[in-house]
């Protein structure tokens, strides 16, 4: 067996990311060898691979959906968006440049080569290969340099299914909209619906299924219904929303709650570090964008940033910097947060500033180098082992703080004064007796001494369940028999054109 399939979307964050881990997981747990595989991914969301490259995040819980540690394989294409206009490139793991939305254009066939030899690679190593695509398949404006869409599944010969949020309304328009506007090429590798996040009663959706396969030809292969237990490891930044809580907060184990406001920054990296905090009973954790949302948080949390000089002029222009400064509780940053703590940046790489003055909480300068810093560490923190992930530009080249972490040789990273930690590390929060810890350290320093941190939250467990919980869902909501046929025989022939496919274009 040498199979694909492609899940693609009607929007960003419509559920293909969930889909396909779904679908890993299901697949893996019927014995079948199932890899994950983006062409092209934009987040800044992403993780560091056991080789030292870097991919999407939600490749690498796609991953552990079919028991496997992330590759770069999985995402050959990153694209980290670094300001409205650029983004930073990242192929097989590794940086290569900064490209605009024109300049990504030329770059296109031989980034689509990179991806179709390596799909081809997974395919001839795995049972199947569970693609997913990027944004909408619709989007006409970029058809004709597709790479992650209906290009690759043209181009590799790959089933279609695209699934829409019925949460968000509009569902029918959105699945029908999407198949109409391909081109008939495009649309007979399309071969069915998934309708993700429905609540309610299923038998007064019916009608509406029924009617959209008779209007289409393609049937809705599955009704996936909303669960709140699904918030983890977030792919796109929609599902971040500014002033927002995270996950779903359980009462507390002691006395007290604990209040952590989360800086949402404009170009947030990894804002999937807080969300083991939030995945503890009695901490409420909120993003916030605007300085009166700090005057009631027992800890502040500043977090990465794709573009931490521009980050922090935002952070000074919204009055946001003065009350990180006059916050008299713990303050945590973390990579470019952690940065922006210090006393001075050095980029002459990202944003090219220069030396800029930072916040001023720590006493520790940075310097920007061009060769981004990967790696995945081990050491000691506030007592504990820990592990975490490194992805930063920028390097600290004097601190006079104590470290908050200690690595096996003895030498110190991070930062820690008081009430003041920062960290290049990302998922530190993710080590449970870490976590608890640092826990303590915050509703001391806040003076929450009705506190207790619960003493057996696994956040691992916590995500291993999402998982078998996503598997289950595929299980007993996808008619699974016709995904299958799928597999093994790709879309079927003879689907039917929808108007107004092939229709010229507008002069």
């Amino acid at each position: 067996m040498r199979s694909a399939l492609l899940v693609a979307g009607t929007t960003s964050d419509a559920g293909k990311s969930v889909l396909a881990a779904g679908l890993c997981r299901w697949l893996t747990r019927r014995g079948v060898r199932t890899a994950p595989f983006k062409a092209q991914n934009m987040s800044n969301n992403s993780v560091v691979t056991p080789d030292g490259g870097e991919i999407g995040r939600a490749q690498a819980l796609q991953a552990a959906a079919c028991g496997l540690e992330p590759s770069v394989r999985f995402n050959p294409v990153l694209l980290k968006p670094g300001g409205d206009r650029s983004s930073q490139v990242v192929v097989l793991g590794r940086a290569v440049g900064e490209v605009s939305a024109l300049s990504y254009r030329e770059r296109k066939a031989e980034l689509f080569a990179t991806v179709l030899a390596t799909l081809d690679g997974l395919r001839d190593d795995f049972e199947v290969v569970v693609c997913e695509g990027a944004g909408s398949p619709a989007e006409i404006n970029l058809r004709a340099n597709d790479i992650a869409n209906m290009g690759l599944a043209r181009a590799a010969d790959l089933p279609v299914l695209v699934v829409g949020d019925i949460d968000r309304g509009g569902v029918f328009a959105h699945l029908f909209g999407t198949l109409a506007l391909l081109d008939p090429a495009d649309q007979a590798l399309v071969a069915g619906f998934v309708v993700n996040k429905f609540r309610g009663d299923p038998a007064l959706l019916e009608p509406g299924l029924r009617q959209l396969d008779a209007l289409t030809g393609r049937p809705v292969l599955g009704v996936l219904p909303w669960r709140e237990e699904l918030w983890l490891d977030a792919e796109d930044s929609l599902s971040y929303a500014a002033d927002g809580v995270i996950g779903r907060p359980r009462p507390p184990h002691g006395d007290q709650w604990l209040r952590v406001a989360v800086v949402r920054l404009p170009r947030i990296s990894n804002a999937t570090d807080v969300e083991a905090l939030a995945c503890e009973p009695g901490v409420s954790v909120r993003f916030v964008t605007e300085p009166s949302r700090l005057a009631d948080a027992d800890l502040v949390v500043v977090p990465g940033s794709k573009a931490t000089v521009a980050d922090l002029r935002w952070l000074r222009a919204t009055g946001l910097a003065d009350a990180i400064a006059a916050h008299d509780g713990p303050v945590l940053g973390i990579c470019g947060g952690f940065q922006m703590l210090g006393r001075t940046i050095d980029d002459a790489v990202e944003s090219r500033a220069g030396e800029v003055a930072g916040l001023g909480l720590l006493d520790v300068d940075v310097r920007f180098e061009p060769d981004k810093t990967l790696r995945r560490p081990r050491g000691d923190a506030f007592g504990e082992p820990v592990t975490g992930y490194e992805i930063h530009h920028g390097v600290v080249v004097r601190n006079t703080e104590a470290g908050l972490v200690t690595l096996p040789d003895g030498t110190p990273e991070g930062a820690l004064r008081g009430r003041v930690a920062g960290t290049h590390w990302h998922g530190l929060l993710e080590n449970d007796a870490f976590r608890r810890a640092l826990l303590r350290w915050a509703a001391g320093h806040a003076g929450r001494d009705g506190f207790t941190p619960a003493p057996d939250v696994d956040f691992s467990a916590r995500r291993a369940a999402q998982l078998d919980l996503l598997g289950d869902l595929v299980a007993d909501h996808l008619d699974t028999d016709a995904v299958w046929a799928l597999l093994e025989q790709g879309a079927p022939p003879g689907l039917p054109v929808i108007p107004p496919a092939g229709a010229p274009p507008v002069a």
